[in-house]
């Protein structure tokens, strides 16, 4: 792999070893002339280059292909051809989070959501057409009927939604006048869903649902912990896109510091085997890494290609937990030798949700009360 002319003299230029060929027997390093050529220097980095390449993909094929193959050759002293199993986490797990953790444009989610409502406008208008195209509207006008106050509701939802306050409360006004001269059900369910939607826009601060609670009669008010819930509540959602971008920052964080629990979870259901931890750690990162590369090409078209709720992206996200499951399940046989492994793959994962929602809690607290 070195590029270069070798010294005549035998001393190591890093330790001060004896060097008897090429290479210090101590250091390792190579006993190279200190002056290079240009192209010497080109042709030395190029060759350090592509020999991590290969050594990436003789670590990366196995790794995906033979799960827990991997993590038994490298502790079996087989290591010359992997790379080190935290220097390709590091590597894998950085590609990973540029991929699936960029920013998104909030312009984006308005033009999904303008899509969305013009396509049910859309729906709406040919209802009628369509279904009378099929003949059902002539046998079956109930279902008619059902199907266009479904399309109906969502439309007034939304348009009550995109309403001032004072716009809202005037409509609230309106129907609670309507409802008392008819008595509907209907209506009253209406008034319901759009009274929700107008308390959550007058408390779009602590100050305005103070002064909501200040006119309510009193067995109506909210008690103390109540409103320490509402505070908080309300503080989140003012503070959601600085919270959320905060905890998706320290997503990586998040993931490597779960390793070591992760492996603790693994030591705990296979401590019959009676190895050393340090052996599962190693098992959990050769695990991990091959989920991030799974990732890799998986997030990009579950995010930017299939987005929303499209039947690919449902496709492809449970084609990746069916592949969790098949590489967790050989994993654990190969490398623990055993057979029976189902009941403690599903503990494992059990006690590894647990723990990330445990740990979620703890960040969103703390980011909301570095945030206030």
């Amino acid at each position: 792999m070195s590029a270069g002319k070798y010294r005549k003299e035998h001393n190591c230029l890093n330790c001060g070893a004896h060097v008897e060929k090429h290479y210090c027997s101590n250091c390792g390093q190579p006993n190279l002339e200190l002056k290079e050529s240009f192209w010497g220097f080109i042709s030395h980095s190029i060759a350090h280059y592509f020999h991590f390449d290969n050594k990436f993909f003789q670590t990366l094929t196995p790794l995906l292909t033979k799960p827990g193959q991997v993590t038994l050759d490298y502790l079996a002293g087989k290591r010359a051809r992997y790379i080190n199993p935290v220097s390709m986490y590091i590597f894998v797990s950085i590609v990973y989070f540029l991929v699936a953790y960029s920013p998104e444009h909030s312009n984006k989610e308005v033009h999904v959501s303008t899509k969305t409502r013009n396509e049910q406008k859309a729906a709406l208008d040919s209802v009628d057409k369509k279904l009378q195209a099929a003949g059902i509207k002539a046998k079956a006008p109930g279902i008619v009927n059902e199907v266009k106050q479904g399309i109906e509701e969502d439309l007034d939802k939304g348009t009550f939604k995109s309403l001032g306050f004072k716009e809202q409360s005037i409509v609230l006004a309106n129907l609670k006048k309507e409802n008392q001269i008819h008595k509907s059900d209907s209506l009253k369910k209406v008034i319901e869903k759009f009274s929700s939607i107008h308390d959550e826009r007058n408390d779009s601060t602590y100050e305005a649902y103070l002064s909501r609670q200040s006119k309510l009669p009193l067995f109506e008010k909210d008690n103390w912990f109540e409103r320490m819930v509402k505070k908080r509540s309300i503080t989140i959602g003012e503070k959601s896109e600085v919270i959320q971008e905060t905890l998706e920052h320290n997503r990586p964080k998040q993931y490597f510091l779960l390793m070591p629990l992760l492996a603790l979870f693994i030591m705990w259901n296979f401590r019959r085997n009676h190895i050393y931890y340090l052996d599962h750690l190693i098992f959990t990162i050769h695990g991990m890494t091959a989920y991030f590369v799974v990732e890799i090409f998986t997030k990009p078209l579950t995010k930017y290609i299939f987005g929303g709720s499209s039947l690919i992206k449902g496709l492809i996200e449970l084609a990746v937990i069916v592949w969790i499951c098949w590489y967790m399940f050989n994993a654990l046989k190969v490398f623990y030798q055993r057979k029976k492994v189902i009941g403690k793959m599903i503990m494992i994962f059990i006690l590894y949700a647990l723990a990330v929602v445990i740990t979620e809690m703890v960040m969103i607290n703390i980011i909301y009360y570095v945030a206030v």
